[in-house]
């Protein structure tokens, strides 16, 4: 009936192993070695010694080298107490025995590593996802808020001094308006990706090379002489092409607005079957050292944005004094 209860007292306490590693262990250890000093015929019950060093190994997280020493001295303890029995097994077995302990602790160690490196690896990657969604959406603002901004105090710098009849100034502060609801309109949809449904917002509010018309029709109201120019068919291009080329046109427009107001400003959009090629050059003015590192962010978020489509972006005066931005994007980017 002890050899029973011995029996059970080395497996029944493996099902506490994953809450208290090291207390099951000793449990199970203890059975083991009153068992095998009275001399009971060896049982399938042995085995419970292994998992519960097994799970030692593995799940034990605080004091690990206290375990380790306790657990070897209470083994020399065993050893002796075997060896005042006079049992046949002499130094070799012990050594032999203590080596595959050991070897079941070290396996469960060498999994616990593993488990903690992946995990280590997982929360790596989760940052790496949350610093490039912050930047995307820091990006995104920037452009959103430069661009509209910039097109709303450059418009209603110009309403003071407007004059003739009214409805010149009644077509400014409208075009302040709308310029105003279109940044609201952005950045609703920006900020959707920060509600805590995680849901994006719908592609239909996402602007693309569809929406430049409006946009240049926009800065155009603002005082900038812009002409847009489209070459090639149209196409339904991935979203993130179609936002990227948007973004182009955009931030050129907004460094036009800036640094070269009431310059003619040229927009060329043209397709091909593999790339579509934007364009945004204003003739008379170039940016000046000092003018273009205040717009060095939105050019090389620019930059950034294009080459991750797989395209490139050259930026820089032209041979007319002026400032030309140029981009190619391939139209079925895979990033």
């Amino acid at each position: 009936m002890f050899a029973v209860l011995l029996t059970l007292g080395m497996t029944v306490p493996l099902a506490g192993r994953r809450r208290w590693p090291a207390a099951t262990f000793a449990v199970i250890a203890t059975c083991f070695a009153v068992h095998e000093v009275v001399a009971y015929p060896a049982t399938a019950g042995t085995l419970g010694l292994l998992a519960a060093l097994y799970s030692v190994g593995a799940l034990q997280e605080r004091h690990r080298w206290t375990v380790a020493i306790v657990s070897t001295a209470g083994y020399l303890g065993f050893c002796l107490a075997l060896v005042l029995r006079r049992s046949p097994e002499g130094i070799a077995d012990y050594v032999v025995f203590y080596a595959a302990l050991m070897m079941c602790a070290g396996i469960g160690a060498l999994v616990r590593a593993r488990r903690a490196e992946e995990v280590a690896r997982r929360r790596l990657e989760a940052e790496g996802v949350k610093a490039a969604e912050r930047a995307h959406i820091a990006r995104e603002l920037h452009d959103v808020v430069t661009h509209h901004v910039t097109a709303i105090v450059v418009q209603a710098g110009a309403t003071k001094y407007l004059t003739g009849p009214p409805e010149r100034v009644q077509e400014s502060l409208d075009t302040i308006g709308m310029t105003g609801r279109r940044a609201l309109k952005e950045l609703r949809s920006l900020l959707s990706v920060l509600e805590a449904t995680g849901e994006r917002a719908e592609a239909s509010e996402v602007p693309g090379l569809a929406d430049v018309g409006e946009l240049v029709a926009l800065t155009k109201s603002g005082g900038q002489p812009v002409q847009l120019v489209v070459e090639g068919v149209a196409m339904v291009l991935p979203e993130n092409v179609e936002l990227a080329g948007y973004r182009v046109v955009q931030e050129a427009l907004t460094n036009a607005m800036k640094y070269a107001a009431g310059c003619p400003t040229g927009v060329r959009i043209g397709y091909t079957v593999t790339a579509v090629e934007i364009e945004v050059a204003n003739a008379g003015r170039t940016m000046t050292p000092e003018r273009e590192l205040s717009g060095a962010r939105g050019l090389s978020g620019l930059r950034e944005r294009v080459e991750g489509l797989g395209g490139e972006l050259v930026t820089g005066p032209d041979a007319d004094g002026g400032f030309r931005v140029w981009a190619r994007i391939p139209t079925k980017s895979g990033a």
